[in-house]
């Protein structure tokens, strides 16, 4: 649904209908396109107060800002959709904070009447508790689903099980007598399907079977993932993080947490990473969870009916989700209050941190990969890392900048070129090209032909005397052939050359292909392709490091910590550092992110070069651009979001960026008690903002409050219905009091319950740096600018996006949400 201006936008007349006939808040979908529903239940009463009474209070900063705020007046009948919002607009934080808290002041007053009133509550009190409960149950429990589909399918592309088809290649062999140590993934029960189809299992047809075979099921997949998204659930494709992010900041993408969107993206999402795609699934399981937690916070009036509070429970909800993606719990309360989370108090990091331990355990009790730990890849080190180690780190910390800038510019072009081009016009067109291209050039390769997790496990382990991996094949010190298993440093054999040469290829097919995967129209997470790149990178440094330790064990370097013999180079943990600097390269993360990687692999004694890798990304990346991947992807979209970490450092005022300009038409304002019905439908029909400011009177241009446009439409409406009496000349006012009319005049309309009487002002000499500051703080949509009490004009969020593109010399118009 394409909407030209964000908070320029609303409903016209006879538009009350298809409001009220809204069956849910979820989206409704068709074949063609997105048909938006609005929420309809009725809200929590409208919060009591005048100027009198309720809670005053006066805010004052340097740029002489006032605003003292009032509780909303009581209508003797609450009217049904008023405090609600239209889908793409942003919510009025304020607002929501008040009816909470009379909710709250309400519940609490009662409680004492009966047992009842006291059960009611405890219930409300506990609601947070049980819905949080509820979200990390469900996480990990579909986490463990997709953990477990996706590695029986992705198998599936190479062969099957013979006597039990549900079984993965690993789970096939686990009760074979006759698997051998050398061989132990091949049994007679799994059969290739050159096998099956032709009954050789070597030689050149055999090869061609089995490389057809993979090219068949990895489209098939993806065809199959891309046709569900596109008639399902358009809103299931991509990471989904750039729109949580955006939606925890107060904007309103109706259907996006639904449980359609639920649905389609956990089987797509195993489909998309089964295809052999360069993505993940980690990034769209945190949307996944989100989904979770919007769906059961419906079951709960204090979250249904309240925008703020149910983005209490999204915070939760996307910890939980980075928990079960990466078996960290503590990583995701971190990840959700660093990277996602806009408001975050100390009470919802208390629930997001029962959120994520409840998935963990979850998905702990369902073990989806056999090895009774919460993720694949957790690795044990033996030895400790030297002070020189510091060196390759922070050069690995490099690759991981310079490769996130690069990525960042690159697909950020990539995606501005499929909106504007025709080839954006064929999402299916595009995942089966980019699927083949993938499968085709992955499969000579056994680096990219295997499961991407797969790879980074490989890639992260220490050779030890277990290990059958190329990666591992080293010369003995006694014949200068054989494959050892012991622990010391040694030299690299044939099958380490082999492999260096395979990863390389693997390191640029990775870099190129994951460039124009993600962002295409199927779940792709990006942690970990961005994970696996690093992680080729680091093994890579980490094999050359050991090496030129072993023959120049004499140097300055080595000398002090490298006895002949002795290991002292891990090339698994120079794996795990260039992951961790890749994908904070990328995403521009630290802390959550080095917690995430030491809980990953449990390498707690490594956190010092974690830490060194991903600041001096973070600092390279930052050189070349301070945002990372999401917020690149946010302002393509055109969300409205004003990020927290963005520094304001231009000189002007609030009069130069407000609305009307000079030579603009006048503001479009109400007066209190001078309009009729007609008059005021009139200026509804004739203009498409969101909300007017209501003035005394045109001579004195006093601000009296602000009124949202849905409200004034929904009111009117509802009296018209419920009222008698009420016709096109009937005086409409905004007093407590009517006006004296004549005798024969028809009944007038009182609208002063939908008015907000405390609008956040400034004057037009406070500074924009305060403006964007108070916007930032309290998530506002609008703030009125006066001048001696006489209205000037107004902000919104969009004027402050507008012109802060305009101070970056970029086109405004062209980062606005379309």
């Amino acid at each position: 649904m394409e909407s030209e201006q964000l908070f320029n936008r609303g409903y016209y007349r006879n538009s009350y209908n298809s409001i009220t006939s809204a069956s849910s808040d979820e989206e409704l979908l068709d074949g063609a396109g997105v048909i938006m529903d609005f929420h309809t239940t009725e809200d929590d009463n409208l919060l009591d107060g005048d100027a009198s009474s309720g809670t005053n209070y006066t805010m004052t900063n340097g740029g002489n800002i006032s605003s003292s705020t009032h509780l909303l007046d009581l209508l003797d009948e609450p009217i049904p959709g008023v405090g609600t919002y239209d889908d793409f607009h942003t919510i009025d934080w304020v607002r929501e904070k008040c009816k909470d808290r009379e909710r709250h002041r309400k519940i609490t007053s009662k409680k004492k009447e009966s047992a009842w009133e006291f059960t009611k509550s405890l219930y409300d009190a506990w609601s947070g508790w049980l819905v949080v409960t509820l979200t990390g149950l469900a996480s990990g429990a579909l986490a463990g689903l997709i953990d477990i589909a996706a590695d029986w399918m992705n198998d599936l592309k190479e062969g099957v099980c013979l006597s039990a088809l549900w079984f993965n290649h690993e789970q096939c062999c686990w009760g074979s007598n006759e698997t051998t140590f050398e061989e132990r993934d091949k049994c007679p029960q799994w059969k290739t399907w050159a096998e099956l189809i032709l009954g050789q299992a070597e030689g050149p047809g055999s090869y061609i079977m089995n490389y057809i075979m993979y090219i068949y099921w990895a489209l098939a997949f993806a065809f199959l993932a891309v046709c569900l998204v596109k008639v399902f659930a358009p809103y299931a494709c991509g990471s989904g993080i750039p729109e949580i992010k955006t939606i925890l900041s107060g904007f309103i993408i109706r259907g996006y947490l639904g449980k359609w969107t639920l649905m389609i993206k956990t089987i797509t999402l195993v489909l998309a990473v089964a295809s052999g795609l360069s993505l993940g699934k980690e990034g769209p399981l945190v949307h996944v969870a989100c989904c979770c937690g919007n769906i059961f916070s419906y079951l709960f009036p204090k979250y249904s009916k309240n925008e703020a509070k149910k983005r209490e429970v999204l915070s939760a909800a996307s910890a939980a989700g980075v928990s079960v993606a990466f078996g960290a719990p503590i990583g995701g309360v971190l990840f959700s209050l660093e990277e996602v989370s806009y408001y975050f108090p100390l009470k919802t990091l208390w629930r997001s941190f029962f959120a994520a331990l409840v998935a963990a355990f979850v998905l702990r009790s369902i073990n989806p990969f056999g090895n009774s730990r919460l993720v694949l890849f957790y690795v044990e080190y033996h030895t400790p890392w030297y002070m020189f180690e510091l060196f390759p780190f922070i050069l690995l910390g490099v690759f991981g900048g310079l490769w996130g800038a690069f990525f960042i510019r690159a697909n950020i072009a990539w995606c501005r070129r499929r909106k504007s081009t025709r080839f954006g016009k064929y999402p299916v067109l595009e995942v089966i090209i980019v699927a083949a291209i993938t499968a085709i050039v992955a499969f000579p390769n056994p680096y990219t032909r295997q499961n991407t997790s797969e790879l980074i496990k490989e890639l992260f382990t220490d050779c030890g005397p277990l290990e059958s991996s190329q990666l591992c094949q080293y010369h003995s010190g006694m014949n200068g052939s054989q494959v050892v298993g012991d622990l010391s440093d040694r030299p690299a054999g044939p099958g380490v050359y082999s492999a260096m040469w395979q990863l390389s290829l693997a390191l640029i097919f990775k870099i190129i292909m994951t460039i124009f995967t993600f962002g295409i129209k199927v779940p792709s997470g990006l942690f970990i392709p961005s994970m696996a790149i690093g992680a080729i990178a680091g093994r890579i440094v980490g094999i050359a490091v050991e090496q030129l330790a072993y023959y120049h064990h004499d140097w300055f370097l080595f000398k002090e910590w490298c006895e002949v013999g002795a290991d002292c180079i891990t090339p698994g943990l120079y794996a795990m550092v260039g992951a961790a600097a890749c994908l904070g390269g990328v995403t521009r993360m630290t802390v959550s992110l080095v917690v995430i990687v030491f809980e990953l692999t449990g390498g707690l004694e490594y956190i010092v070069p974690l830490m060194a890798a991903v600041m001096t990304s973070k600092w390279v990346g930052d050189a070349f651009g301070r945002e990372g991947i999401y917020e690149a992807h946010i302002r393509l979209n055109g969300y409205p979001f004003l990020d927290a970490k963005e520094e304001f450092t231009h000189t002007t005022l609030a009069s130069e960026v407000m609305r009307p300009r000079r030579n603009s038409p006048p503001l479009a304002v109400l007066t209190q008690d001078d309009l009729t019905v007609e008059d005021l439908e009139s200026i509804i029909n004739e203009t498409s903002f969101n909300g007017f400011p209501v003035i005394v009177s045109k001579e004195s241009q006093r601000l009296v409050g602000f009124a949202l446009r849905r409200d004034i439409i929904i009111a009117i409406e509802n009296a018209r219905r419920k009222q008698e009496g009420i016709m096109r000349t009937s005086r409409v006012y905004f007093t407590q009091h009517a006006p004296s009319l004549p005798a024969d005049s028809p009944r007038p309309l009182k609208l002063r319950s939908i008015l907000d009487m405390s609008p956040f002002t400034v004057t037009d000499h406070t500074p924009m740096e305060i403006v964007v500051d108070i916007f930032r703080k309290l998530g506002l949509r609008q703030c009125l600018v006066t001048h001696n009490g006489r209205l000037l004009g107004i902000i919104t969020k969009k004027d402050i996006l507008r012109h802060m593109a305009q101070m970056a010399n970029l086109d405004p118009e062209s980062i606005m949400f379309n």
